[in-house]
Order: structure tokens, then C-alpha cells, then sequence
């Protein structure tokens, strides 16, 4: 032993056996004496390692001259602590078989194999104490010559030294070879070399303090109790008392043991944690000795354990119940073999064999006979093993059990565990992703004991008894979801959760860590289950969005119908409203909408009628404003906050004609809501009421959902009716000047005037296009019916001059004549005027009507065209 083999936990060899631990009724006494050194009870082994691959770095660069050294724990694999003698519970030996967590656990009989066997971890262990401590500062006191320096020298150099200095200096352990993986520092104190404020200013900052004793000097025994401890009390608060190790050195000079005397200061002051007979010459118990007080300061009896009662402290009960709630995943009140072999590979990374949980059990039977039920460990029976590992002084395994769940020294639960580190960037929000919500699902389901998919007030209280307090106050049934008996039902179980999430992710956290999590999902932290989105810029940019929860706020006069605009999102109508309490009224509504086949949370906000808003009530994805269709005074408030806060801004709005079955009477307003809304280019003004026989409607839900999805639409439609009115006008203009400068440059006049009548229909008779359309169809027509005409002419002309031959004859020559006279230029038409006379007398009119018909006819044919193509 020594400086190679490093401050270790008790191994094997030999040791003296100093007497039973104070035996009381049923064979239960004090778990804080140690016999010769050793713990009643089995100890944490480091793990598998030989002892060549557990060399570790030099202490040289700590300590001058200081050989090689490591932390020794029982060497070699599967190495367990050695026999041990006058436990309380039989004084049976420490079975060889290198069984892990509550493998082999038996107690009472004291037979060989019978002990709790001890832990170990692998190479994915649990938190651990040091996952707590940063390091621990251990301070060496008592009176001159007690060998307080020779003991550290022992220590550090492996042998007794000759000459001893009157004080050692500060030694520094480093982290990686300590058990425990802390770094550990060791003070002396020196009467003769340091003064009281020194004294006082080192027992401040340390750990654990070590009063070191003669064994042979009963004036130092008796100066434990008269200066010592009270110097030490003094110095801390009476709530945060350091712990006390007494240490009996030079047992090598007596053959007897000071256990007798020291027993009783050890029931007067419960500081103590333990006392340890060593041997700075024989290099005895000198690294159990600092072991265990590492072990203190790391593994504190006190929080635990009251030795005068013989049972655990209630916030210990506390926690362990609270850690059993969660470890009892299907909410059975017992922990099934799968649940017992699930927390110990959480808590201790390996699991238990079946004869191991067999072992567990008949423990439990042997002592309690409601500890264990349908072959399941009880709430009853998951206590007495703690008890039980506690009593025997394997306090470890409770605080390993209990860090793993994320308490501290004071069994409160760590900020760290609570509040892990979650950044959101600006703009964003922050929602549950999917194994959260699978999380929360089998979480509903184990407490949803009856399967009618609602959680009664019974079953919610269930759940929250893993919370120190409940969380959800009676406004919450007015915030989601309950079926018609008041109960939250499976979809506003998930969306009050939602909403938590996106309101306050802080307190999201901490729920799900009173939850258990992180621990039941195997992930790092609670961070895991929360997805922060986007900035909103970037889905406006990128025009679609991935967030699912979209918050509307509810904007309107007190009384026009915004209460009732929310709670319709639940599903209620009139009827159901007029139930609710007044204090029982909630601000916040919060459901699902189906937008495109797409689930999404639409979350409203009452917003608390005022003149002006604060910035955090005008931050949403889409507003809501409400007016009552019955009272004229309640559209001017809307107006007024759309033009103070919303006109210049791209949030999209949607105004609510609320109680639209009831009279409606004209708003006391410049405008119209429906030409405000025109006005403004919104949505006109939507019918809303609550007062139905069913469940209200939802269409306004899924239009705000639909709005809030793509914002930049809606602005996109703003502006493009913003423009839409002097757009037609200056396109309406333009055609014209089109139009008419086209007419005046592609027609041909007949007269100098173009003025009258006749002018301007001629020249749309002898446009070009006309011409050539009414070419091509006489063409066509002529030499299909030329056969026909003539046997018909031939027919008409004895009876009428005005036949069709003539006709068509005299509309050719009149072609002819308009032809060649559209050939000569103006200056030939310069004297000519057709008066209304010459019309009269004129083939005009009967073209122009059957130039009309065609017209008509082409147009309406290439209108058909063009329509079926769209």
C-alpha cells in the first residue's frame, strides 16, 4: 500500500475486528462505525481493469518527489471488497461473485453470499457523484503529535518517514485516479505554523474535515468534544454542517480499541460520519481512511438517514417515491421484472439476471410482506431496499439512484436537470417535436386507467404526483379540449402542452423533467424534445413555413364576443359558455385545424381592451378583430387599432362580425365595416355566432389558420388592390390612345369631314381587316351558290327588278365603285360630302348590317375559341 496503489477503497488482507456495530433491537445499529476500518456491508469496487491498465499519471507534477500513484479499488476484474466482520445485520462475509447493483441482495441471516453485493459501472456509466463536485478539499485537524502530518506522509511516500515536518504541504490528487473521478486535495494544519484566522479560513473552504486522534492519548480523545467539534461548528451553519471524520491513529502502539469511547460522541453529534482506526507507521487504513472521507463529501449519510429514528428522512422518501412514479411505467403500482431491469441499466448500465431479481424479491419478502405483490416490487419494498443499503453503509447506491433522476446534495432537483441549456435565436418560437408527443401519449396513457380518453380530476392528480406542485390550475379546461364532463381529454392533454411549450419552454422543461424525460427516453436532456423554428423572415422569403403552432390574438371592445370566439375553437357553444366560472375564464384557446390536409395548433389570445398595445400583444402570426354587430359603438375601437398598430404592417387581420344572430344596427363609424374592409383591402367582415345548437362553425378557424400560414399572399393581395384601381384606370387609358390612334392610322375615310355618320362607319366598313375577312367569305359563299343564283335570278326577273342577281350584280358594281374610290387619294374626295339623302337612295345600309353579322359571328366564334382553350 502507498503512494502506487493511491488512496483506495477498503480491499482485501488482513484486518482487526474491533467489536459488533452498537447492536440494538432487531439487530440494527449505527451505519457510520467502521470496524478496523471497514464498513459493515459491501463497498463500489472501481470496475475491471487489471492493475496494468489502470496505471494513471504521476503525481510529480502535484506533489515534489511523490512516487507514480494511482487510486487503487480491489485491482484486478471482478475484484470485490474483502470479507468483513460485525455487521448488524449477521456479520456475513462479502460473497466473491463480483455481482452488480442489487444483484444477490439478501439480509437478516447472515449466512456467507448473503450480503448486498456491489456495483459497478462500465464504460457508459451513470452520473456519478462527481457529475455534482468539482473536487473535494479535505482538512486534517487535532491536537500537536497526533500524527496528522505523518499520516499524509505515509500517504505520499508509501513508508512511515523518519523525520517528519512540522506541516505537509497541500496535496492535489488529480481526478483520474480517484474512484470517483474527483480531484481530491489533502491540508494539513499545523498549530505551531499557522495562526486561528488560518484555521478559520481553511475549515471555510473545506469538504470534510478529519479530526485525527491518538488511540493511546486520552487527553486528545477528550479534546475531540472540547474544542474541536464546537470550533468546527462555530465556523458553519447549523444547516450545512460539515462532515466529520474521526480518525484513531498509531493503533499500532495499543492492543485495544477506542470504539468504546469514541461510540458515544458518534450518537451525540450526527456530523459524524464515520470513524477509522489506522496506522501511519504500519501504513494502515491510510488510504481507506481518505477514501471514505471522499466518500463523505460525495455520498453525505446525513440528507439520507436519521440515525436516532433508524429510518430515512422524509425528503429522501420523497424522492424515491417520486423516482418509483416514474420507474412504473405502466402505472401498476409495482415494478415488473422489465421495469426493475430498465432502472438498473439506467442507473447502474448493466442489467440484472433473472436469479438476480429473484434474490431482490426474497429480500424484500424476508423483511416486509407487503414488499413485494403479483411478482412485483412495491413502493414499500423499492424503500426498505434503500433502507436496507443505506443501513449497511452502501449510501452509494441510494445517491447514484438519486442523481440519476437529477437531485443534489439536498435532495432538490438541480437547475441543471431542470433547465438545460436551450438557445433561441430571435423570431423564433419553439415547439414539441415528435418524440416529445410520444412521450406525452404514453405518458396520458398510464394514467388514463379507465381508456375513456380524458384524464379525470382523479387521474390527474395521479399524474401530477411527480411534481412538487400542480401545475395546471382550473383555468386549463378553459384553454383546451374536455369531453362533456369537464375532463381533458387526449387532444387537450397534447395542446396544453403545446401551448406550455410555445408560451413559457422554460417551464416546459422543468415539467418534463418532473416527468422524467430524459431518463425514460434515454436522451441527454428535456432540450431534446423541444424543435426551435425558424426565423419568420425566412419562411416570408422562402414563402411556406415549417412551423405547426400559429398564434392568433383576439382584438376587440370588452363584451363583443371575444370570450366567445375563443371558447368556439373548443368545440362550445352559448349554452356550454354560460357555465363557466368567471374565475375560472381563461385568455388563452388552443386547438387543432386541418389547413390542406395539414394538422396545425391554432393558438388565440384574448387581448385586454386599451388604448394602445404593448409589443408583446401586437407579436402574432394573424389578428382577430372583433366588433359586435349590436352595439354601434364597437367597430370604432377595431378600426382604431387596426390603423394605430396593423395598416402598415404585413400581419395579416381578419375582421369578426360577432353575435350575428342578433339585430344589427349601424356602426357608429365614417364607413361601413364592409367598406372599411374594401377600403383597406381585408377580407370583407366575417358573420360569426356562438349561439347554435351544435358546435359552433370552424371555417373562420381554418381562414385565420390559412392566413397565418401564408402571410405573404394576403400582403401580396393588399398590394395588388392598393394598385388594382389606378392600374385599370391608367390600362383602360392607354387602350384608348391605342385604340385610337390605330383606327386613325390603319382606316381609310371617304370623306374630308370624318365627322358625320357615315364617315365614321364607312371607315370601319374599309379597315383592312374588315375587307379582307369579307372578301374571303363572299369568295367562298359566291362560288358555292353561283349555279343557284343564276337559275333563281332567271326565276325573279320577270316578276321584280329587284332580284338577287340584280341585287348581287348591283353589290358588286357598288364594291367596285366604293374600291376604286378608296383608291383615289383625298385629294380627289376633297369636294365630295354624301349627304343624309344620298344614304337613303345608297346600298349602305345594307352593308353595313351584313358587315355587322360578320363581325358579330367572327367575334363570338373566336370567343368560344379562346374560352375553351382556358
Amino acid at each position: 500500500m502507498g503512494l502506487n496503489q493511491g488512496i483506495r477503497q477498503p480491499s482485501s488482507g488482513p484486518k482487526t475486528s474491533l467489536g459488533p456495530w452498537c447492536p440494538e433491537a432487531g439487530g440494527r445499529g449505527s451505519p457510520r462505525l467502521r470496524c478496523g476500518g471497514l464498513t459493515a456491508g459491501a463497498l463500489f469496487p472501481l470496475g475491471e481493469r487489471s492493475r496494468s491498465e489502470s496505471a494513471c499519471p504521476s503525481l510529480r507534477a502535484v506533489v515534489p518527489g511523490a512516487a507514480a500513484a494511482r487510486w487503487a479499488g480491489g485491482g484486478g476484474a471482478g475484484a470485490v471488497p474483502a470479507p468483513v466482520r460485525g455487521s448488524s445485520f449477521g456479520g456475513g462475509e462479502a460473497s466473491p461473485s463480483g455481482r452488480r447493483g442489487w444483484q444477490g441482495a439478501a439480509g437478516g441471516g447472515g449466512a456467507p453470499g448473503e450480503e448486498i453485493q456491489p456495483m459497478r459501472t462500465g464504460g457508459g456509466r451513470p452520473p456519478r457523484a462527481a457529475d455534482m463536485k468539482k473536487d473535494v478539499r479535505i482538512l486534517l485537524v487535532g491536537e500537536p503529535r497526533v500524527g496528522k502530518t505523518s499520516l499524509i506522509m505515509s500517504l505520499v511516500s508509501e513508508e512511515f518517514p523518519e523525520e517528519v515536518p512540522p506541516r505537509a504541504e497541500e496535496i492535489t490528487i488529480p481526478a483520474d485516479v480517484t474512484p470517483e473521478r474527483v480531484p481530491t486535495h489533502i491540508v494539513d494544519y499545523s498549530e505551531a505554523e499557522q495562526s486561528d484566522e488560518q484555521l478559520h479560513q481553511e475549515i471555510s473552504q473545506a469538504n470534510v474535515i478529519c479530526i485525527v486522534y491518538a488511540v493511546n492519548n486520552k487527553h486528545s480523545i477528550d479534546k475531540v468534544t472540547s474544542r474541536w467539534i464546537p470550533l468546527i461548528n462555530e465556523r458553519t451553519d447549523k444547516d450545512s454542517r460539515l462532515p466529520l471524520i474521526l480518525v484513531g491513529n498509531k493503533s499500532d502502539l495499543v492492543e485495544y480499541s477506542s470504539m468504546e469511547t469514541i461510540l458515544p460522541i458518534m450518537n451525540q453529534y450526527t456530523e459524524i460520519e464515520t470513524c477509522v482506526e489506522c496506522s501511519a507507521k504500519n501504513l494502515k487504513n491510510i488510504s481507506e481512511l481518505f477514501y471514505y472521507a471522499q466518500k463523505a463529501v460525495l455520498h453525505p449519510t446525513g440528507p439520507l438517514y436519521c440515525p436516532e429514528e433508524k429510518e430515512m428522512k422524509p425528503a429522501c422518501i420523497k424522492a424515491l417515491t417520486r423516482i418509483f412514479k416514474i420507474s412504473d411505467q405502466d402505472n401498476d403500482g409495482t415494478l415488473n421484472d422489465a421495469e426493475l431491469n430498465f432502472f438498473q441499466r439506467i442507473c447502474f448500465n448493466t442489467p440484472l439476471a433473472p436469479q438476480a431479481l429473484e434474490d431482490v424479491k426474497n429480500v424484500v419478502r424476508k423483511h416486509i410482506s407487503d414488499g413485494v405483490a403479483d411478482s412485483g416490487l412495491t413502493l414499500k419494498g423499492f424503500l426498505f431496499l434503500h433502507t436496507l443499503f443505506i443501513q449497511r453503509g452502501r449510501h452509494e447506491t441510494t445517491w447514484t439512484v438519486l442523481r440519476r433522476f437529477g437531485y443534489d446534495d439536498d435532495l432538490d432537483l438541480t437547475p441543471e436537470y431542470l433547465f438545460p441549456l436551450l438557445k433561441i435565436p430571435p423570431d423564433c418560437t419553439t415547439e414539441l417535436n415528435h418524440h416529445a408527443y410520444l412521450f406525452l401519449q404514453s405518458t396520458f396513457d398510464k394514467h388514463d386507467l379507465d381508456r375513456d380518453c380524458a384524464l379525470s380530476p382523479d387521474e390527474l392528480k395521479d399524474l401530477f404526483k411527480v411534481f412538487p406542485y400542480i401545475p395546471w390550475g382550473p383555468d386549463v379546461n378553459n384553454t383546451v379540449c374536455t369531453n362533456e364532463r369537464g375532463w381533458i381529454t387526449y387532444q387537450g392533454f397534447l395542446s396544453q402542452w403545446t401551448l406550455t411549450t410555445y408560451l413559457d419552454v422554460q417551464r416546459c422543461l422543468e415539467y418534463l423533467g418532473y416527468l422524467g424525460y430524459s431518463i425514460l427516453t434515454e436522451q441527454e436532456s428535456q432540450a431534446s424534445a423541444i424543435t426551435v423554428t425558424r426565423d419568420k423572415k425566412i419562411d416570408l422569403q422562402k414563402k411556406q413555413t415549417q412551423r405547426n403552432v400559429f398564434r392568433c390574438n383576439v382584438i376587440g371592445m370588452k363584451n363583443c364576443g371575444k370570450s366567445g370566439v375563443l371558447q368556439a375553437l373548443l368545440g362550445r357553444n352559448l349554452m356550454r359558455q354560460k357555465k363557466i366560472r368567471e374565475d375560472h375564464k381563461s385568455y388563452y384557446a388552443i386547438n387543432t385545424v386541418y389547413v390542406y390536409g395539414q394538422e396545425k395548433y391554432l393558438l388565440l389570445h384574448d387581448i385586454s381592451e386599451s388604448e394602445f398595445l404593448t409589443e408583446a400583444e401586437i407579436i402574432c402570426d394573424v389578428v382577430c378583430l372583433v366588433y359586435d354587430v349590436s352595439n354601434p359603438k364597437s367597430f370604432e375601437y377595431c378600426a382604431r387599432i387596426f390603423k394605430q398598430h396593423f395598416m402598415d404592417s404585413r400581419i395579416p387581420c381578419l375582421i369578426i362580425a360577432a353575435k350575428s344572430d342578433l339585430h344589427e344596427v349601424k356602426q357608429e363609424y365614417s364607413i361601413s365595416p364592409t367598406d372599411f374592409c374594401r377600403k383597406h383591402k381585408m377580407p370583407p367582415p366575417q358573420a360569426f355566432t356562438c349561439n347554435t345548437a351544435d358546435a359552433p362553425s370552424k371555417d373562420i378557424f381554418v381562414k385565420l389558420t390559412t392566413m397565418a400560414m401564408y402571410p405573404e399572399d394576403h400582403y401580396r393581395d393588399r398590394l395588388s388592390r392598393d394598385m388594382g384601381h389606378t392600374d385599370r384606370i391608367e390600362n383602360l387609358r392607354k387602350i384608348w390612345v391605342f385604340l385610337k390612334t390605330a383606327f386613325h392610322a390603319r382606316l381609310r375615310c371617304m370623306c374630308t369631314c370624318n365627322r358625320c355618320t357615315f364617315c365614321i362607319c364607312q371607315n370601319f366598313l374599309n379597315s383592312d381587316l374588315l375587307q379582307s375577312v369579307k372578301n374571303k367569305i363572299f369568295t367562298a359563299v359566291l362560288n358555292r351558290l353561283r349555279a343557284r343564283v343564276a337559275e333563281w335570278g332567271a326565276m325573279l326577273l320577270a316578276d321584280d327588278e329587284g332580284s338577287i342577281t340584280h341585287q348581287v350584280h348591283a353589290v358588286r358594281s357598288v364594291e367596285d365603285s366604293i374600291f376604286m374610290e378608296s383608291s383615289h387619294g383625298p385629294l380627289f374626295l376633297e369636294a365630295r360630302h354624301v349627304t343624309q339623302a344620298d344614304l337613303k337612295s345608297s346600298t349602305f345600309w345594307l352593308r353595313a348590317s351584313f358587315g355587322a353579322t360578320v363581325f358579330a359571328v367572327l367575334g363570338f366564334a373566336m370567343y368560344k375559341a379562346l374560352l375553351k382553350q382556358r
